[in-house]
């Protein structure tokens, strides 16, 4: 990145994932948008193999239709007893409009049986920064832990009801944002986005 930015697309429609990200660059001193502001640009599909190729294309078109500093992530859920799965398919993983219940009630069904310590899962994120010219850079993030046998708590999204972290004891869903905002895949991913748009913030407003 060689340029000065005054303003940033987080290329999602997905108000959850928006608030999260927003809370994790809220300093960073730039106006942040997202694809709901933008209702032109129509549905990006995610037919990549990785989760960086997701992000990257998601972040490059973005960039290209709004001639803006662009962000996309693309994350998801991997689970040892599954071989990886849900993987590049988690926000599909019941089917191409599942809901996150749907999703997390087929991983409870796929691991009926399996005993806990072999329900070690991985969140995985890829997050792609996208000048309009085309240069982009990505970052990635992970966060360990295994996957419970109940729905627990009410905060975040995804498999975040499910996903246990040792260290707490509690699943995501359970902890406070500014505990998931430290330890998360996503924050992981962000905070090193973060340190490369501070750099390059055009604080004359």
């Amino acid at each position: 990145m060689n340029k000065k930015y005054k303003d940033i697309v987080i290329a999602t429609r997905n108000k959850k994932k928006k608030e999260e990200i927003m809370r994790l660059l809220r300093d960073v001193g730039m106006k942040v948008w997202s694809l709901a502001d933008f209702p032109h640009i129509g549905p990006i599909s995610e037919d990549g193999f990785t989760f960086d190729d997701n992000a990257i294309k998601k972040a490059k078109i973005t960039a290209e239709e709004t001639g803006m500093l662009s962000l996309a992530d693309d994350s998801g859920l991997e689970v040892d007893a599954l071989d990886g799965k849900p993987g590049i398919y988690s926000a599909r993983y019941a089917s191409e409009d599942a809901s996150d219940n749907m999703n997390n009630r087929k991983l409870l069904d796929e691991l009926k049986g399996v005993p806990f310590k072999k329900r070690f899962a991985r969140y995985k994120c890829s997050v792609a920064l996208a000048e309009p010219d085309g240069n982009v850079k990505v970052l990635r993030g992970d966060c360990f832990g295994f996957i419970g046998t109940v729905l627990r708590g009410n905060n975040g999204f995804g498999y975040d009801p499910l996903f246990i972290i040792p260290r707490y004891s509690k699943t995501v869903a359970e902890l406070p944002a500014k505990i998931k905002d430290r330890i998360s895949h996503r924050a992981k991913a962000i905070y090193q986005a973060r340190r490369i748009l501070l750099r390059h913030v055009d604080i004359i407003k």
